[in-house]
């Protein structure tokens, strides 16, 4: 059997950084773990539409709660004259126990962030739109964006098949066991109809990191 690791946890000691960085007592730990899964899950939802969410980030301090949120697309989430953000604010404060502080973050180029990339492409197969165009596109985006390598694999009955299969494309290189290796991954569901899930992962190589 192989023996995986997901890329981003394989590098913490690194360059890469948690999403939710606090320490909590004991007794405080599985509440505070609750409400970033409901935070998370809440912004997802709400902008779930269309995928312009790169990474959201949660940092608490001894009486705040900083909520980053990494976005393609930045007039979407704070909306006409920042009524979206101050919706958000409301929202996520009925969940958190401590006082809110919302950062909007605009990612300058979406087609290296593997989590848009890897959304873009489960909505074209929701879409009922062709798995192999859907990942050659991606691909040659992601390379004209300045990206060292990308590999993309969907998983899943691919235009309708009665057998679910597994299919990939590789551009440049991906070198999974380099620890310096800046890579971004993740992954994302197509609930395609008639077929059922069809899954996406997406790996992005931007290169050695030297810091």
């Amino acid at each position: 059997m192989g023996q995986k690791v997901n890329p981003i946890s394989f590098r913490l000691q690194l360059h890469k950084n948690w999403d939710s960085r606090w320490f909590a007592p004991k007794r405080d730990f599985a509440k505070w773990l609750r409400e970033d899964i409901k935070i998370r899950q809440l912004i997802e939802k709400r902008f779930e539409s269309r995928p312009t969410i790169s990474r959201i980030e949660i940092e608490r301090s001894a009486n705040l709660v900083t909520v980053t949120i990494h976005t393609a697309k930045a007039g979407v989430v704070i909306g006409r004259g920042g009524a979206g953000v101050t919706e958000l604010k409301a929202a996520i404060e009925k969940i958190a126990s401590l006082p809110i502080r919302i950062n909007i973050e605009e990612v300058k180029r979406p087609e290296l962030a593997a989590k848009l990339v890897a959304e873009n492409i489960a909505r074209q197969l929701e879409r009922r739109g062709n798995f192999r165009r859907a990942m050659k596109m991606a691909a040659q985006n992601t390379m004209n964006a300045g990206a060292k390598g990308v590999r993309i694999q969907v998983a899943g009955r691919l235009n309708n098949a009665e057998m679910a299969r597994r299919e990939k494309i590789i551009e440049g290189s991906v070198p999974l066991h380099t620890l310096r290796a800046d890579v971004d991954f993740h992954t994302a569901r197509a609930n395609a109809p008639g077929v059922g899930i069809i899954g996406v992962k997406v790996w992005i190589y931007k290169g050695e990191r030297v810091d």
